[in-house]
């Protein structure tokens, strides 16, 4: 199966990650690597309730984590990996300027 990520920061610049041949992650590890990065880059909860959906976490960790981040390989491949084993999708498209994460 098919499984890919890919993050769009700004309206000119996109990042494309294809875990083909990547280990995946398990679910537990996906979470647990999120919650370390948004603790890590200093996020802020979207909503005002202060709940965090998993998406939600995923947006804002790629929102933090900008181009320098992205550009990184092995920072990027892990997020990838997470992003798809948390939200337990293969295709996983971040949108940081629509705020959105679609599958």
């Amino acid at each position: 199966m098919h499984s890919e990520v890919s993050v769009q920061l700004t309206g000119n610049q996109e990042f494309r990650f294809d875990l083909e041949g990547q280990e995946p992650m398990s679910h537990e590890a996906g979470r647990r690597w999120l919650d370390d990065q948004f603790i890590a880059l200093d996020c802020e909860p979207l909503r005002a309730s202060g709940k965090v959906l998993l998406a939600d976490k995923v947006l804002t960790v790629a929102r933090a984590a900008g181009t320098s981040l992205f550009n990184d390989p092995l920072w990027s491949r892990d997020f990838a990996r997470a992003a798809s084993a948390a939200l337990a999708r293969p295709v996983v498209r971040v949108d940081v300027p629509g705020m959105a994460v679609s599958f």
